[in-house]
């Protein structure tokens, strides 16, 4: 059987042009390296599978390389990884300082990453100080972690701080698109915003995803095989519980509920993709925030057809209630009741804006709703 490789490893970026979604981090790192103004201890800070590991040795690489140099070499002699998780005493980081004295043999400079950096005892980080505050000219280290908070404000103010952000879904979209054509896979623009919205901002989840998608699908993936697979809620059940809502059937609204809660999803879960939902119909509602609707262009047509059925008091009134029951819900004792209670105050809410005959008289039933 032929080796596999998963998408993250084989699509990990060699370039600073390749990476998705850190133009600020990659750019502002082209920019010293091309002036000559490298700094010798830099901090890579953001959330999980962003791309903080992979800066880290695209930096490595570039500023040991040479003109005429093989763009292929990878320098591995002059670049020294440590996982923080695993090696966190005083004695590793010792070794580390003793390693730091002895000059690159090949190359200009000798690149220590260290990951997790954060899980380093405080004693760790004390002798680490000395040589991250005086370090030799040939020795840059790269810190990297997920936890920006637990390291040592001494250690902070000696490093150059990048603020990695989560991967935006159309940048993820994009990529798997690219990746998609590659490996001959057919999948639709709504599976991949799916997948995407799934991985949460961590591109390197986004890939572990589509993998997955991609054997369960066995190389076509569609929209509902994709819901199928990661466990989503499909989207079309809020458009027609906000139809049901809008027309007052609460009969029909309590029915949609039960099949979501027959399919084993959460009445929490259930919850917040309303009050998404509503979100999101709110934004359609004003050409100024329709850019903020991050779905599929299938879905993008629902949510505008949708947003010109419903008022923009009966959404805030809706997000009003949902946030209340939201808040409740963990101290419910029947929590399926809490839920089917929220659907039939929802249900209400027109009638109540329609009978309201003052202001103050609203105030009062939207309070009480």
């Amino acid at each position: 059987m032929e080796n596999f490789i998963v998408s993250a490893r084989k699509y990990r970026p060699s370039i600073f042009n390749d990476v998705v979604g850190q133009a600020h981090i990659t750019g502002t790192l082209l920019n010293e390296i091309n002036s000559g103004h490298l700094a010798q201890a830099f901090l890579f800070t953001g959330p999980r599978g962003v791309g903080k590991t992979t800066c880290a040795r695209i930096l490595a690489k570039v500023i040991n390389q040479k003109e005429g140099d093989n763009p292929d070499m990878d320098y591995a002699f002059n670049i020294f990884e440590l996982d923080a998780a695993s090696n966190n005493s005083v004695e590793d980081i010792r070794a580390l300082n003793e390693q730091v004295r002895i000059p690159p043999q090949v190359g200009s400079y000798k690149v220590y990453i260290i990951d997790e950096v954060h899980m380093l005892s405080t004693q760790a980080f004390n002798a680490f100080l000395k040589t991250l505050e005086e370090p030799p000219k040939y020795a840059i280290f790269i810190l990297a972690t997920t936890e920006k908070h637990k390291i040592l404000p001494t250690i902070l103010s000696r490093c150059q701080i990048f603020n990695f952000k989560r991967i935006q879904i159309k940048d993820m979209v994009n990529h798997l698109k690219t990746i998609a054509e590659k490996e001959n896979i057919e999948v639709d623009n709504e599976s991949l915003h799916l997948i995407a919205e799934k991985a949460d901002g961590g591109l390197r989840d986004c890939l572990s995803l589509f993998d997955q998608m991609a054997s369960f699908c066995s190389g076509k993936i569609t929209y509902e095989k994709a819901v199928e697979n990661l466990n989503i809620l499909d989207r079309d059940y809020y458009f027609k519980i906000t139809d049901s809502l809008l027309n007052q059937n609460i009969a029909e609204v309590l029915n949609h509920f039960d099949e979501i809660t027959n399919k084993g999803f959460e009445g929490q879960l259930f919850l917040n993709g309303l009050s998404e939902h509503f979100r999101n119909l709110m934004v359609c509602k004003n050409s100024e925030t329709v850019h903020l609707l991050d779905v599929g262009e299938n879905h993008k047509v629902k949510y505008d057809e949708q947003s010109k059925l419903v008022d923009l008091s009966f959404l805030l009134n809706g997000l009003n209630i949902n946030n209340q029951f939201d808040i409740e819900y963990k101290n419910s004792r029947n929590q399926r009741l809490h839920i089917e209670l929220a659907l039939m105050k929802l249900c209400h809410i027109r009638s109540m804006l329609n009978n309201a005959t003052t202001l103050e008289e609203l105030k009062k039933k939207v309070m009480n709703i």
